[in-house]
Parts: structure tokens; sequence; C-alpha cells
């Protein structure tokens, strides 16, 4: 589809990281050009003074713990793909309401408000999921998770992934768990209780750091990278001032591609992608404790 759409977003240039040996999935071949086409309109849109859009793809899971916050969402294995842009973004009010029908944030007579909707639709018909993640001046993630076709040999690999090993905490190790998003900071918190760890909350920057003057024994920094106010890259540059040694994991819905490009994060940080399973944030979580200078490629 690369030509249809470069054709279709003018000046504006487009990027596709597309990885290997992706998983097969059953849907309607020409609702997905459709669904690519109108992401990529809402993208071309959104960056009046240029830009990039990225199209990514990957193979992924999400757990029973995921699938437990969001009742439209069966457990499994997942095909992704995702469409960034470089635009204006949405505010968090805005972002909530994104696939309601009609509506729109684009002036009068310039959008309709279905065509979010539509990919909506076409996606619970496809029995996949999808997610959204905006930040204002940063851009916009569309994410479609459609189900992996369960032939014989994937149910298998399915199996071994449930059986994996789960790393848990050590004694005594805390996390200061940093998101505003409150299904996401429950859905943290809970899953890093059931591995062993203490936890404390705080919903924005400035009470992590009220936390981090306060609290002696905190073995890791989860924060989000999009906060409201001081966000995650500036909260994390203040806590190394006074605690240069603290290991750090970046939580965020973009994908790898557009964190990179952007330069949002500094060597030694290492991020995790939204949504994550448990075992996900489980490897994560126990990597940026046992290797906190190590490769801050993102999961």
């Amino acid at each position: 589809m690369s030509v249809l759409i470069r054709h279709s977003i003018g000046t504006i240039s487009l990027e596709t990281v597309l990885a290997g040996e992706i998983w097969h999935t059953v849907i309607d071949p020409n609702q997905l050009e459709n669904v690519l086409l109108n992401l990529a309109i809402n993208a071309r849109d959104a960056m009046p003074d240029g830009g990039k859009i990225t199209i990514e793809t990957a193979n992924t899971y999400l757990d029973a713990a995921y699938a437990a916050a969001h009742q439209d969402v069966t457990p499994g294995q997942y095909v992704l793909i995702a469409v960034t842009d470089d635009g204006t973004g949405m505010s968090h009010e805005h972002a909530a309401r994104a696939f309601e029908p009609f509506f729109t944030t684009k002036e009068i007579g310039k959008g309709s408000g279905l065509g979010l909707s539509q990919v909506y639709g076409f996606v619970k018909q496809s029995k996949g999921h999808v997610k959204l993640y905006s930040e204002l001046g940063s851009g916009t993630t569309v994410k479609l998770y459609l189900p992996r076709l369960m032939t014989e040999s994937a149910l298998a690999v399915e199996t071994d992934y449930s059986q994996a090993e789960t790393p848990r905490a050590r004694k005594g190790e805390t996390i200061l768990v940093v998101e505003d998003d409150s299904d996401v900071l429950a859905y943290a918190t809970d899953a890093l209780k059931s591995l062993g760890y203490g936890v404390i909350a705080a919903r924005d920057g400035v009470s992590a750091l009220t936390v981090l003057n306060t609290a002696a024994d905190i073995s890791l920094l989860l924060t989000d990278m999009s906060l409201p106010g001081l966000n995650g890259p500036e909260l994390i540059e203040q806590a190394r001032d006074c605690r240069p040694d603290l290991p750090v994991l970046c939580t965020t819905g973009y994908p790898a591609m557009a964190i990179l490009r952007r330069g949002l994060l500094t060597r030694g940080i290492k991020t995790v992608n939204k949504p994550f399973s448990l075992i996900t944030l489980a490897i994560a979580v126990r990597g940026a404790m046992d290797n906190p200078a190590g490769s801050d490629d993102p999961c």
C-alpha cells in the first residue's frame, strides 16, 4: 500500500518498519486498506507544516491481566500495525473520545468525524483491539491489534509463552510508578504487587519528585513518557540530579521507531511499550534494575 499512501499524503514523508515473520490473521483485506489509508490521511491533516508518517508491524501478546482490564479484549497473540505521525496531537480529553462517531477535532467542513469510528468498527468486526496514544505537540499513534490465526504450531507457541518463567522481586525492592492514566496505573500497580514488589504510585512528575526526595528506598523509577506538566524525560533528568544511580524504566504508547527518531530518551534509559503484558513488564523491570546502564533499545 505504500505507493497509494504516498500518493494520498502529498509532501508528507512515509516510513515503513516491517518486522519479519509476521503471523497470519484473518481479516477483510479491502477494509484493511481503507483503514490504513484513512489513518494516513488523518495523520497528514494533523501535520499542516509537514512531517513524517511511520507504519510499523510486529507480533505481540496481550495477556489475561490486560484483558481483564479491557472488556473487549481476548488474551492471546496478535498482529500489530501501528500508524504514527509527528503532528499536533490531541489532549487527553479529545483522545478519550477519538473513536466516537461524528467526533472530530478538525475545523467545520474539514472532516466528518467518522474516520476513526470506522477504524474502531473494522477492528471490532475482526475480533481485534485498537488503542490510541496522543500528546499535544508530540503526535499520535494508533495501534491495531488483529488476532493471530491459531494453527496448531501457533497454539504450541502460545502454550510455551504462557508457561515462561516470570522474573519476580527480590527482598525489599520498591518501585515508584508514575502514570496519569488511572487504568494503566491500576494495572501496573497490581501487576508489580503480584510480582512481590513494593509500589508507590504518583499521577504526575511533581508528585513523583516529592516521593523521591522523601523516600530513601526507591529501587526503580517506572514512569510514563507523556505526563501532564513535567513530562517523563524531564522527570527523569531531575530525578537523576538527586539520584544519579537510580534505575529508570520508561513506558510509552509510541512505537520504537518513533521514540528513536525523536530522540526523546537518553542512553541508559530503557523503555517498555504499552500495552504491556505481565511477563513483558516483569522482564523489563528486572532488566532495568539488574543492568541499569545497559542497552536502551525499546522493548
